[in-house]
C-alpha cells in the first residue's frame, strides 16, 4: 500500500485530523507549537491559526467555527476573526491539559485530559453537551487518546494510551452515557502505543501507534485485520476524508526524536495519505 506525504508540515506534534465536507478541507492541529492548521489537498494551500496556549483536540461546530480544547478549558473560535471564546473549564489538577477528542453523531464533544508531564494517572474524559453542560464520565486516566464509534452508534471506543489499551462500551447515542467498559484490543510491547483512532464504514478501528511506525486495522471483534507500516516512527492519528471518503490521511510527530531518527525519518511531522480501499463515516459536528 502506498502512503504519500501530502504535507511536509515538519510538526513538533501533529494531532487530531478532521476533514470538513463542506470546505473539502482537512483541519489538524500541532500540539506543541500551539496552531490549528487547514490543507486544502486539491490545491496544496495550507493556512494556519497560531494559538495562545496548547491545543489538545477540536471539532468543527453546526453553526459554524470550531470547538477547542485547549489547556486552559473548552473554547469556540471563530476562524474569520480569530476570537477564541471560553465555554466550559474542569476542575483539573494544575499540571494537567486536555488532548484527544470528537464529537458523536448527536453533536456531543468529548475530550480527554492528562497530566502533561505524563506521570499521574490524573486524566479524565469529558463529554460537552449541546447545551454547554460538561460532564465527567470517566477518571483515572494517564493518558486520553483515540475516541470514535462504530456506525449504529452502540459502540464508543476511547484509548489510555500507557496503558497500551483501546477500551470499547457500550454507548446511548440519545443520552450520551456509557457502559459496560471492556477491553477491545491491548496493543503488543514491541508495537508502539495506541494513539488517535478512526472507525471506517465497515466498523473496523483505524488506530495510529506511536512509536511503532504503523498504522493497525482491528476488526469489530478486536482481531487484526492488517497492518499498515508508516515512513515515520510516531504517527499520531488518523482519520478519513475526501470526496468519497475514501483516503485516510495521517498525522505525525517529531518531538522527542533524536537526530538520528529525524534522520532516517526525514517526513517525521509530516502529513500522510493512503488508499485502503474502504470508507470512512462523515464527520460530526458539535450541535453547540
Amino acid at each position: 500500500m502506498i502512503v504519500d506525504c501530502v504535507l511536509e508540515a515538519r510538526a513538533a506534534l501533529g494531532e487530531g485530523p478532521l476533514w470538513h465536507p463542506g470546505e473539502q478541507a482537512l483541519y489538524w492541529i500541532d500540539i506543541k507549537a500551539p496552531a490549528l492548521h487547514r490543507l486544502d489537498p486539491a490545491s496544496g494551500r495550507e493556512k494556519h491559526w497560531p494559538l495562545p496556549e496548547a491545543i489538545g483536540s477540536f471539532c468543527f461546530r453546526e453553526a459554524g467555527g470550531l470547538v477547542l480544547a485547549l489547556r486552559s478549558g473548552l473554547a469556540f473560535l471563530d476562524p474569520e476573526s480569530g476570537g477564541i471564546t471560553p465555554v466550559a473549564r474542569p476542575d483539573e489538577p494544575p499540571g494537567n491539559r486536555f488532548n484527544d477528542g470528537k464529537c458523536d453523531r448527536a453533536g456531543r464533544f468529548f475530550a480527554g485530559t492528562m497530566d502533561d508531564a505524563e506521570t499521574a494517572c490524573s486524566g479524565a474524559l469529558y463529554r460537552l453537551d449541546p447545551d454547554r453542560s460538561l460532564h465527567r464520565i470517566r477518571s483515572d486516566v494517564y493518558i486520553s487518546n483515540g475516541l470514535g464509534w462504530s456506525t449504529d452508534d452502540r459502540v464508543m471506543y476511547f484509548t489510555d494510551s500507557p496503558r497500551q489499551v483501546i477500551w470499547a462500551y457500550d454507548y446511548d447515542i440519545v443520552t450520551g452515557r456509557t457502559a459496560n467498559e471492556r477491553v477491545f484490543a491491548r496493543i503488543a510491547e514491541d508495537a508502539g502505543y495506541p494513539d488517535g483512532l478512526c472507525v471506517d464504514a465497515e466498523d473496523h478501528v483505524w488506530s495510529a501507534h506511536w512509536d511503532g511506525a504503523r498504522l493497525t486495522r482491528w476488526r469489530p471483534d478486536g482481531s487484526i485485520e492488517r497492518v499498515v507500516p508508516m515512513p515515520v516512527p510516531r504517527p499520531t492519528s488518523c482519520c478519513f476524508g475526501g470526496p468519497d471518503l475514501a483516503t485516510l490521511y495521517v498525522t505525525s510527530a517529531r518531538t522527542g526524536l533524536d537526530e538520528r531518527a529525524l534522520a532516517a525519518a526525514p517526513l517525521a511531522g509530516g502529513v500522510f495519505a493512503l488508499e485502503p480501499g474502504v470508507r470512512g463515516q462523515p464527520t460530526a459536528f458539535f450541535a453547540g
